[in-house]
């Protein structure tokens, strides 16, 4: 049988090493913690965070990482063009051209009814919880919340998901304001009158 002593010194010593792996963990992720960079982490809050993976990374905090180191601001499917408006806004960059090629449509999953046996599998898939709907009863998509993503259409047994072009209305019409449209002006609160078209400023009298 062991000693009481024995036992009491053991546990003793095992507290004491615990306590001193438990300091040195401590101090070493206070001291050789990485800062994480600010700009990924202001990127990444713009991106939508549908994780779709249709920019080519696993991730929005993946491809945030990825611009912050130069690559292309324009692979976001769901965020569009007025994401990239954002971004490049964010970088102080200009917003790239799409080199003729036609913008990203923009679209929203739908499901056909007739279709639907409500096998919640779209539902898992959605990660943005933009299909409503219970086991065995008919889904639905709330628009306002699809980004487009497609990853509903492929779990579906039945292909009753499509994806549609979004309708354009006020809400989702691009009201970007254009400082080269404004009205010429006549600027008189200076000594001398300066005509004032859009960003550039004409000099002499008016």
């Amino acid at each position: 049988m062991f000693d009481q002593s024995l036992l009491t010194y053991v546990i003793l010593i095992i507290a004491i090493i615990a306590l001193i792996f438990g300091a040195v963990l401590g101090y070493s992720s206070i001291k050789l913690k990485v800062e994480a960079d600010p700009i990924v982490d202001q990127i990444d809050a713009l991106l939508p965070q549908s994780q779709c993976g249709q920019c080519g990374y696993p991730g929005c905090k993946p491809y945030a990482e990825a611009i912050a180191n130069g690559d292309q601001i324009t692979k976001c499917v769901p965020g569009g063009q007025p994401l990239v408006v954002k971004i490049a806004d964010l970088m102080g960059v200009e917003v790239p051209e799409m080199d003729g090629e036609p913008a990203p449509e923009a679209k929203v999953a739908f499901i056909i009814e007739d279709l639907c046996i409500g096998c919640t599998k779209c539902i898992q898939a959605c990660p943005v919880d933009a299909i409503i709907g219970t086991n065995k009863a008919m889904h639905t998509v709330i628009a306002d919340l699809c980004t487009g993503c497609e990853l509903c259409v492929a779990p579906c047994p039945t292909d009753c998901i499509e994806m549609k072009p979004i309708k354009m209305t006020t809400q989702t019409w691009n009201w970007k304001f254009d400082q080269n449209l404004v009205i010429p002006i006549v600027n008189t609160t200076e000594l001398q009158p300066k005509l004032v078209v859009g960003n550039q400023t004409g000099g002499g009298n008016v």
